[in-house]
């Protein structure tokens, strides 16, 4: 029966006059003057089929027809009838005149309409996930997710990457985000965990010699979900042996920009900027800082440190960070949005958010009584204050400050439209911290995962000052979110063991956990590196969405659940069992 069949979207004028085979839903139907009009929609496109109330058995099969119904049509192309063209549409100059239809399935009225621009709220969608992948939309972003896919296998083959799979069922490890378990019905009381990321398997497949390797693969994390996470989700994962971070990066920088061009039809000129850490964080407050406009944070420790602005000159002297933020045009902020956004910086632990507008040459805020005159000309000199603007202040430990003015400056981005939609901001941020201290902890952690090498320069200070070394590490930050990050690699087993020590793994647990890895590195392992992206949020940015949920077939709320399935349930007191398992909730 399909063999015959035609795809909507391939029908055109050449094919007028020929008999074709349909297969799709109703998306409309309409009677006129005793004609039934259908608009039948498949994958591929939607075209309008007619049913004329001459021919009495296509017609009375055409009058039981709704919305959603699964039809095969067997029909003659032709032109539409002067002045009912519809030019809006694709296929807006044909019609299918039906001689034959056969309602393959019957549905009953969908909870809400399947069309574009739908206005429902999302958790329906979610329950009833495969009436909402029918929107046209909707099948848009997953047929381009297929494409991508496709052509970032396409790139690596050609620059000899194997594809090769890693295990789903692996062992837990003492670093990162939580793990999700499986417990393991034959080993009573032990415990797969479901891998936050192929890193151990691909640098042993490093030491194995495949030199090359990539695999588009799920992982898992069990963490607090938001905008752009889910605790499954798709990585485009690679590993290279014999590389220094150029090679990644060049390689890399030539993939994302041929994807983009293809598929967003942007162009992204090579190489992307290049940022260190402490200079994205000093400057935007943030490791991810969005480039497609300015509004860059100011250092005015110097200036306040000498004024009687004693909230502000005690914490710097104190050791801490004094930083400002100016807005343009800001000044007509009134003052309930101001103590709005002094909540909204509390959140991020800033005590406070000190303000001064400037409006036609007249200074208005209640920190002016602090400054002398020429100390107060100085600060706005400093901060490059213009008539018209709003400058905003926060004084603390450097992350709070950082991380208050840099959340501060996305949300009056976004709130002024400052934000510059048509270009696209590429970057890497290089030259991370390789550690942090953990103060509930007490103990030192790694900023992205405990296999990610020092710069040599900074390898002697591991032992005298570890928060001082400077990781090979790289993210690639686009349009102000996260796509990727990788690094090269420590190869070297005594390196690794230092780097365990440091983290608090001691050699018991470090046999336990990564005996497997460092006996590997006693094998003769290559210097290697690599990075992963998040496909799914490739795919965000790719389709301008703003929510990840709407690029992944069969996502989960925000509380990690699926309201189409309704997992994760309770299972039977049978399977527990079997699993020497018993629940204390």
């Amino acid at each position: 029966m399909l063999s015959a069949r035609t795809d909507i979207g391939t029908l055109s004028l050449s094919d007028v006059g020929r008999v074709v085979e349909l297969y799709g839903w109703v998306n409309t139907r309409r009677a006129h003057a005793d004609v039934i009009f259908v608009d039948l929609r498949d994958r591929s496109g939607l075209v309008q089929v007619v049913f004329d109330p001459e021919d009495e058995e296509v017609y009375a099969e055409a009058v039981r027809i709704r919305p959603e119904f699964v039809l095969a049509v067997r029909g003659l192309v032709r032109r539409r009838p002067e002045g009912t063209e519809n030019p809006g549409k694709l296929l807006g100059d044909l019609e299918v005149v039906a001689r034959q239809v056969t309602v393959l399935n019957a549905a009953q009225t969908p909870p809400f309409m399947i069309r574009d621009q739908l206005e429902v709220d999302e958790s329906l969608r979610l329950k009833y996930r495969y009436l909402d992948l029918r929107r046209p939309e909707m099948q848009r972003i997953f047929q381009i997710r297929h494409q991508v896919m496709q052509k970032v296998r396409r790139f690596l083959d050609e620059a000899g990457f194997l594809e090769i799979e890693t295990p789903f069922l692996t062992n837990s490890t003492p670093e990162g985000a939580r793990d999700y378990l499986v417990p393991s019905r034959v080993n009573p009381g032990a415990f797969y965990a479901l891998p936050q990321s192929p890193q151990l398997f691909k640098q042993l497949l490093m030491v194995a010699g495949m030199e090359k390797y990539f695999q588009i693969t799920r992982c898992f994390r069990d963490e607090d979900l938001r905008a752009d996470r889910q605790p499954e989700f798709t990585q485009i994962d690679l590993e290279m042996s014999f590389v220094e971070i150029d090679d990644v990066l060049i390689l890399m920088e030539r993939l994302i920009r041929e994807v983009f061009l293809e598929f967003a039809g942007k162009d992204m000129p090579v190489p992307f900027q290049r940022m260190s850490y402490r200079e994205a964080m000093n400057r935007f407050g943030s490791d991810r800082p969005d480039l497609r406009f300015g509004m860059e944070l100011v250092d005015v420790g110097y200036v306040v440190r000498d004024t009687n602005f004693q909230a502000f000159a005690q914490v710097v002297m104190s050791g801490g960070r004094a930083m400002g933020l100016r807005v343009p045009g800001g000044a007509s902020l009134p003052r309930r949005e101001i103590d709005k956004l002094t909540e909204f910086v509390g959140l991020f632990g800033a005590k406070g958010l000190a303000y001064i507008t400037l409006c036609e040459g007249e200074l208005k805020s209640p920190i002016l009584k602090f400054f002398a005159e020429e100390e107060m000309a100085a600060l706005l000199r400093v901060m490059g204050a213009q008539d018209g603007d709003i400058l905003f202040f926060v004084a603390g430990p450097e992350e709070v400050v950082w991380n208050s003015l840099g959340n501060l400056r996305l949300e009056l981005g976004r709130r002024f439209e400052l934000i510059d939609r048509d270009m696209m901001s590429c970057l890497w941020i290089t030259d991370f911290p390789l550690l942090e201290y953990d103060d509930k902890e007490k103990r030192y952690v790694a900023i992205h995962h405990p296999f990610t090498a020092p710069r040599a320069e900074d390898a002697g200070k591991l032992t005298e000052a570890p928060l001082e070394v400077r990781a090979l590490a790289y993210d690639l930050v686009v349009n102000g979110t996260e796509l990727g990050g990788g690094s090269i690699r420590i190869h070297e087993r005594e390196v690794q063991e230092k780097v365990f020590a440091l983290l608090g793994i001691d050699e018991e647990q470090a046999a336990e956990k990564f005996g497997f890895l460092l006996d590997a590195f006693s094998y003769g392992t290559p210097p290697h590196g690599g990075i992963a992206f998040g496909l799914d949020r490739l795919m965000m940015i790719l389709t301008e969405r703003d929510n990840i949920r709407d690029v992944i077939a069969f996502p989960k709320t925000q509380s990690a659940t699926c309201l189409m399935t309704k997992a994760p349930a309770p299972v039977v007191p049978l399977q527990l069992r079997e699993l020497h398992i018993k629940v204390d909730v």
